[in-house]
């Protein structure tokens, strides 16, 4: 006698739950890496910490007009938060605060590359 799954074509349920765990597992850590970079304007701040890799809170402010203070301050304190930039402060006055990428920061340069190219192709089809 031959099996039901083989005459109906469905695999049995115990591959079907593990290939939706796998998938459940898989949505899950997607979401956990994405809530890094949740936020208007983190991503932002990051192409710009990745073309210079130093700048000042002045220098961000002036390179992101359309963010205001108090929301580059909030991103930027999320960011250093989660290990993707640092903030360093140097002590003088006025006091003078920099920022730069972290190795994790720094990591994510390929992904965003990635990111940008495939917006870069979704942008050609639509022309098309």
């Amino acid at each position: 006698m031959t099996r039901t799954d083989k005459k109906v074509g469905y695999p049995p349920k115990s591959k079907v739950i593990e290939e939706m765990s796998a998938a459940s597992v898989a949505a899950r850590e997607t979401e956990e890496a994405l809530k890094f970079l949740e936020g208007r304007w983190k991503m932002v701040i990051i192409f710009h910490l990745i073309t210079r890799p130093v700048l000042r809170f002045s220098e961000l402010e002036r390179a992101i007009p359309a963010v205001s203070q108090k929301m580059l301050i909030q991103q930027l304190r999320e960011l250093e938060r989660d290990g993707i930039v640092q903030r360093t402060v140097h002590p003088q006055v006025p006091p003078k605060v920099e920022y730069t990428l972290t190795a994790w920061g720094r990591d994510l340069c390929p992904a965003l590359d990635a990111l940008l190219k495939w917006a870069a192709l979704r942008k050609v089809d639509a022309e098309a």
